[in-house]
């Protein structure tokens, strides 16, 4: 690998060293003017207090010198007590970061959990996010939702293996049977049929049987029997004479004529009979007792033989090649189909509020209920990653990042506590003198 392909992850790599180096340099800076001022006090004191003889006025400056020492080294001890022993003295209570740890750690995990994770807070905020129109807008983009029906295509053969491994397919084909069973078929008939003779549509059906009987009477093949069957009918008498070939050509053509114009005539007698004859077959399917046991008979029948099982397994069979083969297929139906319904449903969802407004309730609840049933376990996860910190390295990459701010707690010190000293001298001249 090339020195510049490492550089992405090397110069912010340098870049934290360095700007760690810089917070160091200036905390050392920070702690040695501290310490330096301390000094300066406590020089300042005994210089004070050694000319305040001669001149009275340095009481003052003493007093001030005195409390600002004072207050400067109680500060540095409250500072350095947190993280470490000062002096490296075993003086209780100091060292009070590591000494606790696990202590913090359990604390800090109850309180995410209470304050942070409660359901109030969690749902408020979960309703400040509008979820469908994140989905919406990441299914609206032709490029996601082709990636999205890839992904869903290549699950196509493990879901496929997985619902045949898990005995699900014949589950379901047990249960569509046993449902089908349920159905009862002479009323469902009776219905489907209703519905298909609406606007006389049966007589369509009705027209294709003359035309199938046309091309019967048409057929030598048939009419041959038919001549056979007329030839043994009739007395030896009447063949002599060919009476079978005439009686056939007869019946024949008054057939052809009439079956003509039965096509020709949509109010033909015949259409009407027909009419008759499918509406009662209807109402006995309907209503017949004795229509209904013969087709629940039939549906039993059908149900019972090996042959609909099978049917079922040909079929299963048939669907799972065709999923496999098209989802690994380089022009995809089932991916260009997937592309388009996720597109389509992303701009539907943005166009429709309510939905959008369902949705975004329907992820606030799965996600505070979530949050509350995971709660307690993202608060011993927190106090365990904290009970595994390493305590030296977290106090050296605090001081690095806030020991500035502790040291100025040093400077405030001793500048509250030489006022306070300052005070307290006034008030004790002011009591004396009275």
């Amino acid at each position: 690998m090339s020195s510049s392909d490492r550089l992405p992850t090397a110069t912010p790599m340098r870049n934290h060293a360095a700007a760690d180096a810089e917070k160091l340099a200036a905390l050392k800076r920070t702690k040695a003017i501290a310490t330096a001022m301390l000094a300066l006090c406590v020089a300042i004191f005994a210089a004070a207090k050694s000319l305040e003889y001669h001149w009275p006025l340095l009481g003052f400056v003493a007093a001030f010198a005195e409390a600002a020492a004072i207050g400067g080294i109680a500060d540095w001890y409250a500072v350095v007590a947190l993280f470490k022993r000062p002096l490296g003295l075993p003086i209780p209570h100091t060292a009070i970061i590591p000494e606790n740890q696990n202590r913090i750690a359990d604390n800090l995990g109850r309180f995410i959990e209470v304050n942070f994770l409660a359901e109030t807070p969690v749902r408020k905020k979960l309703n400040e996010v509008d979820f469908a129109s994140l989905v919406a807008d990441w299914l609206s983009d032709p490029q996601r939702a082709a990636g999205l029906s890839r992904f869903v295509a290549q699950l196509v053969p493990q879901t496929l293996s997985a619902i045949e491994q898990s005995g699900l397919r014949g589950f379901i084909t047990s249960r569509m049977l046993e449902q089908v069973e349920k159905v009862p078929v002479a009323p469902l008939a009776a219905e489907l049929l209703s519905a298909f003779t609406d606007d006389r549509r049966h007589q369509k059906l009705f027209d294709e049987f003359t035309k199938v009987v046309g091309k019967f009477l048409n057929d030598e093949d048939a009419l041959a029997v038919m001549r056979d069957k007329i030839r043994d009918e009739l007395p030896s008498l009447f063949n002599l004479f060919r009476a079978d070939a005439y009686l056939l050509k007869k019946i024949v053509a008054s057939a052809g004529s009439l079956l003509e114009e039965v096509r020709k005539d949509p109010e033909h007698p015949m259409r009407a009979e027909f009419d008759r004859f499918v509406v009662k077959f209807i109402d006995r399917l309907r209503n017949s007792r004795d229509y209904a046991k013969r087709a629940e008979k039939m549906k039993r029948d059908l149900l019972s033989r090996p042959e609909v099982r099978e049917l079922a397994q040909d079929m299963w069979e048939s669907m799972r090649s065709f999923l496999e083969h098209d989802a690994r297929a380089e022009k995809s139906m089932i991916r260009e189909h997937l592309a388009g319904m996720f597109v389509e449903v992303g701009r539907h969802l943005a166009t429709d509020p309510q939905v959008r407004a369902d949705m975004n309730q329907g992820f606030v609840v799965a996600l505070s209920s979530f949050v509350e049933s995971q709660k307690s376990g993202v608060s011993k996860f927190i106090a365990d990653q904290v009970k595994g910190w390493d305590f030296g390295q977290l106090t050296r990459l605090i001081e690095i990042n806030v020991g500035r701010d502790l040291q100025y707690i040093r400077f405030n010190g001793m500048i509250i506590g030489g006022l306070a000293g300052l005070l307290l001298y006034i008030a004790e001249l002011f009591f004396t003198a009275n």
